[in-house]
């Protein structure tokens, strides 16, 4: 009997509230796709687990024999052992320690790579959409925190077995506000959704966001990106200065980038700028080019990602097949 020809690989994004797993064929045909939501503070036993089952029926949905499964790509929240496929800590889901490249490989049989899912976003983005063709591609998506990845001539940028481009924990400025982290100040504290949201619920309540309070109230769990957007297209001038606060905070990271590494491209993604891309992008252009010194001033554009909920998932999996594929050849 023929081997079974393996000619499909899966593409997982795990985020902080979803996780949307894709099947594709060697020419990026889309198979199907799955979506659940995460339910991370259940504990990372019961989460890899629910990773599993979403895997499998998705497969089942599609018809598709595990045996044909070529190699899997996740992209995760945190820090990333990249060598061993491990999870360090992702602090938005409280898990620590989690192997999860070790579990996806003996349930189905297949290579594994585990990597941030900004590093996975940025990754679909320079294959596939607004980065490119570029030499040197950095993405910044704020959500409920502020993730970084960075791809730098076909290459993933990571440290020594480790993933990096923690870009929401570095400091840009002398504030005392927190993101959770013991560093205050930092890009994460001043430009999160999550730090939008506190803001405005207080906003809210002194009665200065009058829509917002009318449509949302005050429950930061309700006051999203969508929330955000509609209240500033109603009126509500406080939330816009308090997006174009957060956008600022992210082009100030934006020149310390643009002055380290000389990216050509700065890709900006997640929901807060898709429901608000002309102002989020425009602000954080406008801060990061008035700001770097001169000769660097031309030399990058700030552009909104392309790909949407899809970015993680087909970068992942972009990712993963590269990385196999030049094993198999070597």
């Amino acid at each position: 009997m023929a081997a079974t020809e393996k000619d499909v690989w899966i593409g997982f994004d795990l985020g902080g509230t979803k996780m949307l797993t894709i099947a594709y064929q060697n020419d990026w045909k889309v198979l199907g796709r799955r979506r659940r939501k995460t339910r991370g503070r259940d504990g990372a036993e019961s989460g890899v687990q629910r990773i599993i089952t979403t895997i499998h029926r998705l497969l089942d949905e599609c018809e598709i024999d595990s045996e044909r499964i070529a190699g899997i790509g996740i992209g995760c929240p945190g820090p990333i052992d990249m060598n061993t496929g491990c999870i360090l800590t992702t602090p938005n889901l409280g898990w620590d320690d989690v192997e999860i490249g070790k579990s996806l490989k003996k349930e189905f049989g297949c290579p594994v790579r585990v990597i941030n899912d900004v590093d996975a976003g940025v990754f679909g983005e320079y294959q596939f959409g607004a980065a490119k063709d570029s030499r040197c591609a950095v993405g910044i998506f704020p959500g409920t925190g502020v993730g970084g990845g960075c791809v730098y001539e076909g290459r993933i940028l990571q440290g020594a077995g480790v993933s990096c481009m923690e870009v929401g924990h570095t400091r840009i400025s002398s504030s005392s506000r927190s993101s959770g982290y013991k560093l205050p100040g930092t890009v994460e504290a001043e430009g999160s959704r999550l730090t939008i949201a506190a803001e405005a619920a207080k906003a809210a309540h002194r009665g200065d966001a009058p829509y917002l309070a009318k449509t949302v109230g005050t429950d930061l769990a309700e006051i999203r990106s969508g929330a955000l957007a509609n209240s500033i297209a109603n009126g509500d001038k406080v939330i816009q200065d308090l997006v174009e606060e957060a956008a600022t905070a992210i082009g100030l990271a934006v020149v310390n980038i643009v002055h380290l590494l000389a990216p050509d491209k700065i890709v900006l993604g997640g929901g807060l700028v898709e429901a608000m891309e002309d102002l989020m992008v425009g602000t954080v252009r406008e801060t990061a080019r008035k700001s770097v010194m001169s000769v660097y001033r031309d030399r990058f554009d700030v552009v909104a990602a392309k790909l949407g909920d899809d970015a993680g998932v087909l970068g992942a999996c972009a990712w993963a097949k590269q990385e196999i594929t030049a094993r198999e050849e070597a």
